[in-house]
């Protein structure tokens, strides 16, 4: 049996790994899906979230399981895998990124959006007075991250959302060919993807390659979606 630490992306929270959660607990998995800082139940401050704050999260994660993990990163969470990562490498046995920002050492995740212009989220980001923070424009929620989810997981999953801070998008990942380099990288990418173009994803495995890519017939958020077909990826990964 194995482990695995289902990380969320930007604005929601561990709630989203429900669905693929209890199908690998129901094949007799370790299962966590942590709410990084500011996130579903997290009530940690905007102005204490940080990238390193989001991986020291994971990490602490990690150390508690009783065998290498497969880390996964959704999204936002590609990066924050990334860099927990490079410093628990010995602890993990894959990395898998799910439609997820694959980033090189030294890049921010709003350098490679800011490229992607097929997208749909930057251009409907709402920033709090502060600029801490940043909420997708309502009207748009459902095309950027449930394109195919059906009314009803969509309605429950919109309910769940939390503003998101600015600091971890513009942090550069900092990463090591000795640590995460080291680690297997699986990705799974995501036809129907309105959040990452499916011309940047492939971009960011081609440059950073992986040794396999899945794909899903799917939108954004394959884990609401696709749990099924996202859960056998996962396995197989595994």
């Amino acid at each position: 049996m194995s482990t695995f630490v289902l990380v969320h992306g930007a604005w929601h929270g561990g709630w989203a790994w429900s669905e693929v959660a209890q199908r690998l607990r129901r094949q007799g998995h370790e299962v966590h899906t942590p709410d990084l800082p500011g996130h579903g139940n997290d009530r940690t401050p905007i102005s204490e979230i940080t990238l390193q704050a989001y991986a020291d999260r994971v990490a602490s994660v990690i150390d508690q399981a009783t065998q290498p993990v497969v880390l996964v990163g959704h999204s936002m969470g590609g990066v924050v895998i990334s860099q927990a990562a490079e410093v628990r490498p010995r602890a993990i046995k894959s990395l898998v990124y799910v439609c997820a920002f694959l980033l090189q050492d030294g890049q921010t995740l709003l350098q490679i959006a800011d490229h992607d212009r097929d997208a749909c989220v930057l251009r409907n980001l709402v920033f709090a007075a502060d600029h801490r923070s940043a909420v997708l424009k309502p009207e748009v929620i459902r095309e950027v991250f449930y394109g195919d989810c059906t009314p009803e997981v969509a309605e429950w999953a919109e309910k769940q959302l939390n503003p998101q801070a600015a600091a971890p998008l513009a942090t550069p990942l900092r990463v090591t060919p000795e640590n995460f380099a080291r680690i297997p990288r699986i990705y799974v990418e995501c036809l129907q993807d309105r959040a990452i173009s499916m011309a940047v994803q492939r971009e960011m495995y081609r440059a950073m390659p992986c040794r396999e890519v899945f794909t899903l017939e799917a939108s954004h958020s394959p884990m609401l979606s696709k749990p099924e077909e996202l859960t056998k990826i996962l396995l197989a990964a595994a």
